[in-house]
Parts: structure tokens; sequence; C-alpha cells
């Protein structure tokens, strides 16, 4: 079979489930409204969970951060890209998360996989929550050490796992609230098995940081735990991009010295940097709260509401509200229903998801006003679904 035939038939196939992933082109993706060509929509697609990509004290920082170091870091932070703004950002974080270190990465899934790949060798065994996101998955598969997946928040099953002879060091690898599901892990049970194994744990805290927790600290101190590596990302709840790895020092020298993706990736932009400082600030303080506060609210307006749906929803309490519709065909045609009645939502079909799970992933944001919320549960309740 050539190139071409076999990207033919991987292109065929996915057709063929109606499970081929396409991109539209938007004037506007993130906060409340969504707009494509000229027609506007409530947006139910974001991950901008505070409504933060769009705050005027954030915008303005950023182009602060623009005037004063201009538009790219200039390299890697091991050569020159590494500047002021990224180290008091790294400072910043480190206090707020309790940890000695934090080292900043260009994204959640560069993050993921330079842990991961910088850790382990082939003695050791990765412990991975089956429904952790394809970057954790995808780094543990890639990398030497023996993998093992436990069903999805099944504390015993992990404790088994962990029972089992190893030579090497094992890790535990879980989401602190999952992409898909938008349910939340047991984190303290998962912690003490870690313990009584000997295990490290690793949380990625991407769509938890912000949301949830005192000051919005995330699921680890909303639950009371300390990982040895908790991932954080700043393209969610922080309204921006980018991610963090919060570590002890030492650990921080060994990624220094070993982490691949750290090493010979350019750098965030610092005005990138100077903004998300200035996210922080606001996640911390008061007006963080009210949003939290705001966004909670609105959960559960939802949740509420849409208890009588003829779908299933799952048992979240995050901004994430599955409606899981099993068809692939069906959750288009209700995705596309939703969008003719001005509600923008998504589709989302294996394998992002296991086979017959498709569904509309739901997400709901600060910026949403309560009128928003009673709209989309008045088109879910329509007939015709």
């Amino acid at each position: 079979m050539s190139w071409q035939q076999r990207i033919d038939a991987a292109l065929a196939t996915r057709r063929a489930a109606d499970a081929l992933r396409t991109r539209r082109v938007v004037e506007q993706g993130a906060g409340r409204w969504l707009t494509v060509d000229d027609s506007r929509y409530c947006n139910f697609s974001s991950n901008d969970y505070l409504g933060l990509s769009q705050h005027p004290a954030i915008v303005r920082a950023w182009q602060q951060g623009a005037e004063q170091y201009g538009v790219g870091s200039g390299g890697s932070g091991h050569v020159s890209g590494y500047t002021r703004a990224h180290h008091a950002l790294e400072s910043e974080l480190a206090d707020w998360l309790g940890y000695p270190r934090a080292l900043l990465f260009i994204s959640g899934f560069a993050a993921n996989q330079a842990v991961i790949a910088a850790l382990t060798g082939k003695e050791d065994r990765i412990v991975a929550d089956k429904l952790s996101h394809a970057s954790l998955l995808e780094a543990a598969s890639l990398s030497p050490a023996q993998l093992r997946r436990f069903a999805h928040n099944e504390v015993d099953q992990l404790a088994t796992l962990l029972d089992k002879s190893c030579d090497g060091q094992q890790l535990v690898v879980t989401e602190g609230v999952f992409s898909m599901d938008g349910d939340s892990a047991p984190l303290a049970a998962i912690a003490e098995q870690a313990r009584s194994a000997g295990a490290w744990l690793l949380v990625d805290d991407a769509h938890g940081i912000a949301v949830n927790g005192h000051e919005g600290r995330g699921s680890c101190q909303q639950q009371g735990v300390k990982p040895e590596l908790l991932v954080v990302t700043f393209g969610k709840g922080f309204g921006v991009s980018g991610a963090a790895v919060l570590c002890s020092e030492a650990v921080a020298t060994y990624f220094e010295q070993f982490a691949r993706h750290l090493i010979y990736s350019t750098s965030m932009p610092p005005a990138q940097a100077v903004a998300l400082s200035a996210a922080l600030g606001v996640i911390r303080g008061e007006e963080g709260d009210r949003r939290r506060a705001a966004l909670a609210a609105l959960i559960q307006r939802f949740r509420h509401g849409a208890e009588s749906l003829p779908v299933r929803i799952t048992d979240s309490q995050s901004a994430i509200q599955p409606l899981i519709v099993g068809d692939n065909v069906r959750a288009l045609s209700l995705a596309e229903r939703l969008r003719q009645k001005g509600c923008w939502v998504t589709a989302i079909r294996p394998p992002t998801v296991p086979a017959g799970t498709a569904r509309l992933r739901l997400t709901l944001t600060a910026a949403h006003q309560p009128e928003d919320i009673d709209r989309l549960l008045e088109v879910l309740h329509e007939p015709g679904e």
C-alpha cells in the first residue's frame, strides 16, 4: 500500500463512521458569543470557564508586555528566551500552589509529554486512569515504561495494579477533572494508594485549575492532596494558553536537564507571561471568587433543567456538561439542530471518546447569563430528539 493509499483508506474509514473531524473558521471563538459567517451563536463550546480571555486588564497586560518585550521570546529558555516576565510568573505560580518550583511550557500537551518522557525508563511502570487525556496516554505509550490502565476512577483496581511486582519505579497518572466526562477524580483515595505503593502521583488539572478550590487553586487543593507532579494549563480557566509543571526543587532541576520539550522549544512570548500574571491576579482575588460563584450557579441551573432530558448526563459538577447521545449520526444531527437555534455546540465522537459514547460536550462559562442556560435547555427539550 502506498503512502497515498494509506492516507485515503484512513480518511475513508473515518468518513464511513461519521467520525471525520473538521475545523470551522470563526470570527470570535471564546467568550459568551461565537461568530461564524456573520452569524452569532451563544457559545457552549469554549473552555474559557471564567470568561477571562477578553478581560480588559488581561488584554491590556498582554499589550503592555508586547510593548516592553516584543511579540516573541527569541529562543529556548536555556538560550535567550527566559525573561524576568517568565521568572516572575513561575515564582507567582509556585507561591500560589505551594510548591518550591514551577516550570513553564508552551502547552499542556508538551508539559505532559515532557514530564513522562523525562522521568520514566524501561524498568518503570505507569498506571493511568483509562480516561486520562490523550497527551498523557500517548506519552505513556511512547515511553519505555510499562503502561497499565485502570478502569475510570476505580481505586481498587489501581491498588491491584500497583501491588504487582515492578523492577523500577511506579507513576500514577490521572486528571483532576476529566476533559470529556467532566467528572472529578477521587484524588485523596488515589494519592493514598500511590503513597502505600511508594509511587509518585502526576495530576493533570487542566480543567480544575482556576475554577476549583480556595482562590481557584484547583482540584488537588480542594481535595487536600499534594501530588509530586502537578500540571496546570492556562488555556481554560486562565483564558490564555500555555502550561506549567509544579514540583520540588530537585525535580525542576532534573527537568531543566532532561525534559526535551523544555530544552528545545522556543519559550512562550514574554508578553504572554505578563498576561498570565494579570490573569492570576484576577483568579486569586475577589473578582475570581465572584466569577467562580457565578459559574457554579449556572452549572446547577443547567443540571436541574437537564434532569428530564432523554439523553444521559454524567456525574459532573464542573463546567463540562456532556450529553451522552451514543450514536455518531444522532450526535451530529443534534448539534446541527442546536446551531440552527442559535446555540453553538460541538459533537464529540470516537476515537476522542469510547465507541458508543458520542456526545455533545457542552461547556458553561462565567460569561454566560441565566437566560443563555434557559434558552439552551428550551431547545434541548423541543421535540425531535
